[in-house]
This record gives structure tokens, sequence and C-alpha cells, in this order.
């Protein structure tokens, strides 16, 4: 089974999680579009979406799928969304398309967080993937020099700007191994709008795509 075949395992499992009638928090990437596919299959049994990024937002609606605005939507049953590294924890590090902040808003909002990835994203640690900053444009500078300071070294994702109008700087060499302690130091820098590390609102389902098929973890 290839990577990809192991995403979109992982993705139509994620479909059990979905309640008759509801509207689904949808996130961003590679294995949420196979989700978005796999959802447009049973389109007429949901109410529609709430969507992290434009991006997904126009893939729900080519499928016909209502996408509707957040501050219109009091609770979400469940946000479906991967992960670019993810621990047993279901601590997790997202950004890799530059959706983290919209991401977190809906993962907020929702009742329960289903993480969908295939096998290569469960790590011990996380920080092998670079943490992803979205900073304010004329703080970039400055947030930068502060998260050297935090052991990282930042390195600025040219010609990105986020649906947010921000640009994102990828923070390398950083072993976290706390990721609550080092999501709040983050956060709490001047011009950050938020990180990556996704700890306080981690996942509370994890679906594994493998070559055997999807398996769900849950944390421990």
């Amino acid at each position: 089974m290839t990577q990809d075949e192991m995403k979109k395992a992982a993705a139509i499992k994620a479909l059990d999680y979905v309640k008759d009638d509801s509207i689904v928090g949808v996130g961003t990437g590679s294995t949420v579009n196979h989700f978005i596919e796999a959802l447009a299959t049973i389109k007429d049994k949901i109410q529609g979406a709430v969507s992290s990024s434009e991006q997904s937002s126009e893939r729900l609606k080519a499928h016909g799928i209502e996408v509707f605005d957040l501050n219109s939507v009091d609770v979400l049953d469940v946000y479906i969304d991967g992960a670019d590294e993810i621990t047993k924890h279901m601590h997790m590090i997202k950004g890799g398309g530059a959706a983290l902040t919209r991401e977190k808003i809906v993962a907020a909002v929702a009742k329960e967080f289903i993480c969908i990835a295939d096998n290569s994203k469960q790590v011990p640690v996380l920080g092998n993937f670079p943490l992803p900053v979205e900073v304010i444009p004329m703080a970039r500078s400055y947030v930068a020099r502060e998260l050297v300071k935090l052991g990282g070294d930042p390195v600025y994702r040219q010609g990105v700007v986020t649906d947010n109008g921000n640009v994102i700087l990828d923070v390398y060499n950083l072993d976290i191994i706390d990721p609550l302690t080092m999501e709040n130091n983050i956060n709490a820098i001047v011009g950050v709008v938020t990180n990556g590390l996704f700890a306080h609102r981690g996942a509370d389902t994890l679906i594994i795509g493998s070559p055997e098929g999807a398996k769900v973890i849950l944390p421990l």
C-alpha cells in the first residue's frame, strides 16, 4: 500500500465519526483532500461543513457541500484534520500548509478532534518537522530573534501569505520535550498570531493509515 493509499484509508475511516444532519469541521492538506472526496459520497446526509482554509472551502463547494461561516455555528460535533507529526499523547505539529491559525480555531469549537494521517506521521518526540509560526508581517524579524532565544532556527517561508494575510516562520532544530510549555512560550511573543503546536487542544482520536488498513488509536 502506497503512502497516498494509506492516507485515503484513514480518510475513509473518518466517515464513521460524521453524524447525520451535522455540520462537519474540515481541515486542510493532502490527507484531508481524500476526506473531502469521501465526505462528498454522503453529502446528502449532512448540513455542510466549516473549513479551515480557502483551499478546502473551494474543494468542498466543488463537490456541492455547503460551507458555513464559523461565526454562524455554535458547536461542531467533530473536526477532521491531518498532522505533520503526532505523538502517542496526541500532541501534534500542524501548519505545513500554512493554515494553522484557522485549524486551531475550528478545532477549539469542535467537541471531538479526529486526526487522520499515514503511519509516517507518528513520532516519539515532536520537532523533526519544522514548527510553523504564523507572524504579523512587521514583526517577522523580531519574532525570529525571540525564537532563536528559545533554541530554534527560524526560516522565513518565502512567497507564502496565509489566508489571514500573515507570514510563516518555520522553526528548525527544536526538540519539543514539553509541548504545552513551548506552545505557551511561543504564543506569548508579541507579533505571533499562533504556532503549529497543538498540545493544549490535541487530537481526541487518531486514525492511522497503515499497510494493513486504517487503525483507530486513542490517547494514552
